[in-house]
């Protein structure tokens, strides 16, 4: 076996590492770390406050190496890093697939990437690829465009093409598929028991769409699918990886792992063990930092991979082939054009008001003066956050100043009652469906207020109810405006 020299060694185990850090500018370790051969930033919520600053700190990345890597987890609707603070501006993929008009989510992708490129980032961890055929998946959801194969498929195309025409690289997720768990892979070990037969014809059709479509990254899921191997979760399993990804689907791009802090792969084997074992199983770019983002998270990285090569462990070829998948994705970045051709900043809104879904009762009459907005908050998503604003609240006291608003983690009709006096009621929900005391809560509000305006911002399953219904398939900052807009229309 060749010898590599321990620079190159060195500079391939920093290459395959997407880091994050803390912070609204880059710190020295990182830009230290750039000079020595790390290839790829990954941004959070946390690094950005403006995108004026956002572009500042791309251009300090890049004046250390101008081929970075600037990844970023916006897939815009409920999860949103560029607006973190005020909600996104664009709906999310259920509202899209709701919609069910391609051109419309390639003009929504492109306008993203479009506003992504300007700020200076290249990579974006999306578009949700996952088929939501289990409602009671606690993680996917509204990140997903839907429940029926061929529609997320068509919708996950369309996304690839609208982003990547501006120039930002996109990353199809989660392979092979998040949809059908019931379990959030943050927290623990996601199971999907479905046969080999079922998993191709679903969970793999959006990824064959993303694959035709051009995308240049997949990332890989943290579960386990035992039809396709018993024993390793995906992000770990060569037969899933380099079997079916790179062999049956023909995928030649950058193979990026989901967050290798997430309990799902840290909690069994590390994340120094699990990031040998991705690498050795075919993933080229390992992501951490969504919560680990220090410089010595990256230095036990970079040493472990070090000595799994050196141990025999990982092939030297391997780190090698995914060191150089990494630098072609750069390569292909940086000879993109700047231009991502004409900003369309009311897409986002158009595709949002075109996402409705309303159900009106006989008697229904439009809310004209300030109501009471009661917003029933179940525990947020990991993925979502919960520093970013969700609901109707801000977009109704816009329209009708002096809307006011409570939220109710739990059944309290009582207090509910008492605090919206005798003004009109909106009852904001999100999955109503999977929370038995939310469904609860919400049957008290309408037996006592039977003109009640319920407000669905979560996946719509269960039957319409209120005097009014809306179902928004999103709770971003867009689709509160849409609704509010609905509530108050003569």
């Amino acid at each position: 076996m060749t010898t590599f020299a321990s620079e190159t060694l060195t500079r391939d185990a920093l290459a395959v590492l997407q880091p994050g850090f803390t912070g609204t500018s880059a710190p020295d370790w990182l830009l230290r770390r750039l000079g020595e051969g790390l290839y790829s930033v990954g941004l959070f919520g946390r690094n950005i406050a403006t995108p004026d600053q956002l572009a500042g700190l791309t251009a300090q990345l890049r004046a250390e190496r101008p081929d970075v890597l600037v990844a970023i987890d916006e897939e815009g609707g409920d999860v949103t890093r560029l607006e973190v603070r005020t909600g996104s501006s664009f709906p999310g993929n259920h509202a899209l697939g709701a919609v069910d008009d391609p051109a419309l989510t390639r003009a929504v992708a492109h306008e993203l990437g479009r506003r992504l490129a300007e700020c200076g980032v290249n990579l974006n961890w999306a578009p949700s690829a996952d088929v939501n055929s289990n409602p009671g998946n606690p993680v996917i959801g509204v990140r997903s465009f839907g429940a029926d194969p061929a529609l997320v498929a068509r919708h996950t195309a369309a996304y690839v093409e609208g982003l990547q025409a501006a120039g930002v690289a996109a990353c199809a997720k989660h392979f092979p598929g998040h949809g059908d768990t019931s379990v959030d892979s943050h927290h623990a070990l996601p199971r999907i028991d479905a046969d080999a037969r079922t998993l191709h014809d679903r969970e793999l059709a959006p990824f064959r769409a993303a694959v035709a479509a051009g995308t240049k990254a997949v990332m890989s899921a943290h579960i386990l699918l035992p039809a396709l191997d018993p024993s390793r979760p995906a992000t770990l399993s060569p037969t899933v990886l380099t079997g079916l990804l790179r062999g049956d689907l023909g995928f030649d791009g950058l193979i990026v792992t989901d967050g290798m802090e997430m309990q799902a792969v840290s909690a069994t084997y590390g994340i120094e063990r699990g990031s040998v074992l991705a690498v050795a199983a075919g993933a080229d770019a390992i992501c951490v930092g969504g919560g680990l983002a220090d410089e010595e998270t990256v230095l036990r990285l970079r040493d472990a991979l070090v000595s799994a090569v050196r141990d025999g462990e990982l092939p030297e070829e391997r780190l090698a082939d995914a060191a150089a998948r990494v630098r072609a994705l750069g390569a292909w970045t940086g000879g993109r054009s700047r231009d991502a051709g004409p900003a369309d900043p009311g897409i986002g809104l158009e595709a949002a008001r075109r996402a409705l879904r309303i159900t009106r009762s006989a008697g229904w009459e439009p809310i004209a003066a300030a109501p009471y907005v009661a917003a029933f908050t179940p525990v947020a998503n990991f993925a979502v956050g919960d520093e970013t604003p969700w609901g109707v609240a801000a977009e109704l006291a816009r329209l009708l100043p002096g809307t006011t608003t409570g939220n109710y983690p739990r059944s309290e009709p009582e207090r509910l009652l008492r605090e919206a006096g005798d003004r009109r009621v909106v009852a904001v929900v999100r999955d109503v469906h999977r929370h038995p005391w939310m469904a609860g809560a919400l049957a008290a509000l309408l037996a006592a207020r039977p003109d009640t305006v319920v407000v669905e911002m979560g996946v719509p399953q269960a039957p319409p109810c209120g005097a009014l219904h809306i179902a928004t398939h999103g709770a971003s900052r867009a689709c509160g405006r849409a609704a509010a807009e609905a509530i108050t229309a003569p």
